[in-house]
């Protein structure tokens, strides 16, 4: 089956909604409660809650970065809690520009569970359009059941040794979506350590939304990023899609899956993602890292 558009909006939402299983991914990186609280205070009816860090990552090391990713098997079971099955269409949101929606977005698909989109704009455009809400905490509107256990894609994500390696190999270009300012080094206030991978390019995932919280058009997003990694990308029938050479990154996996969003909707699949990201790579001091605003 092939994947959907990655993006719905509030109407089209409202319409489908008893035929669509609602995640309300909310989440806040510096108070991680505030998310469920959020949630609770207000969202979409029938949405369940999904935490980043309990039900969208697996447990910390300490050198794995702040949110790794958790096994397929522990995904999968989480799923089958909610009521989600394979072939069930999931619409995930949160309150943030889609940062931690896109998340959930892409470990989907790792899993192979193509039918998800993101509402675009969120709960702020699902509230402006004046559509009901509810409070307290939703039940899964289907009982648990069991979503079978799969081997996630190995060709969508890339760990630290090929990062490692890729510094002197060139295999692919990373892209780095924090903030200018954190890839530079500058005021770094999450991770121990401040800088970027060296060679990483940077494109903050804020850049993907325009003013209004919604992502830019499908136009603008390719020129952008034309802009951004141009002399990296490939033509539409390149081998694994025409971002086959880029490796997306961030802070700890989870804004890296926004840009991955972004480039889906120009059109410019085949991106990988680096889940441990700066947090992980950081964690052994041995690792090259550099600072400043350039690559």
């Amino acid at each position: 089956m092939s994947a959907m558009h990655p993006l719905i909006d509030p109407a089209a939402l409202q319409a489908a909604a008893a035929r669509v299983h609602i995640v309300d991914c909310s989440h806040d990186l510096v108070q991680p409660a505030l998310g469920q609280q959020q949630y609770e205070q207000g969202h979409i009816p029938g949405a369940v809650h999904a935490h980043l860090d309990r039900d969208l990552s697996g447990p910390t090391t300490g050198h794995n970065g702040r949110h790794p990713l958790p096994t397929a098997e522990a995904f999968c079971a989480w799923l089958g809690r909610q009521g989600i099955t394979p072939g069930m269409t999931v619409v995930a949101y949160d309150r943030s520009g889609g940062m931690y929606a896109a998340r959930l977005w892409w470990m989907l698909r790792w899993v192979g569970h193509t039918q998800v989109r993101v509402l675009d704009g969120g709960w702020k455009a699902w509230t402006g359009a004046g559509l009901p809400e509810e409070r307290g905490a939703s039940a899964p509107k289907t009982a648990p059941a069991t979503y079978p256990a799969v081997s996630p894609d190995a060709s969508q994500a890339v760990d630290a040794a090929f990062v490692l390696s890729n510094l002197q190999d060139k295999a692919a270009v990373l892209v780095d979506a924090r903030a200018a300012g954190r890839y530079a080094g500058e005021g770094e206030t999450i991770d121990p350590i401040g800088g970027h991978i060296p060679g990483a390019l940077n494109r903050p995932f804020l850049d993907n939304l325009g003013a209004d919280g919604c992502f830019k058009s499908a136009t603008t997003l390719r020129a952008e990023w034309q802009a951004v990694a141009g002399a990296h990308l490939q033509g539409p029938a390149a081998p694994g899609g025409p971002a086959a050479a880029l490796v997306m990154q961030c802070g700890s996996g989870v804004t890296a899956c926004h840009n991955l969003l972004a480039l889906e909707l120009a059109g410019l699949g085949g991106a990988r993602l680096y889940p441990g990201s700066w947090s992980e790579w950081c964690s052994d001091r041995s690792r090259p890292m550099a600072t400043g605003p350039q690559p």
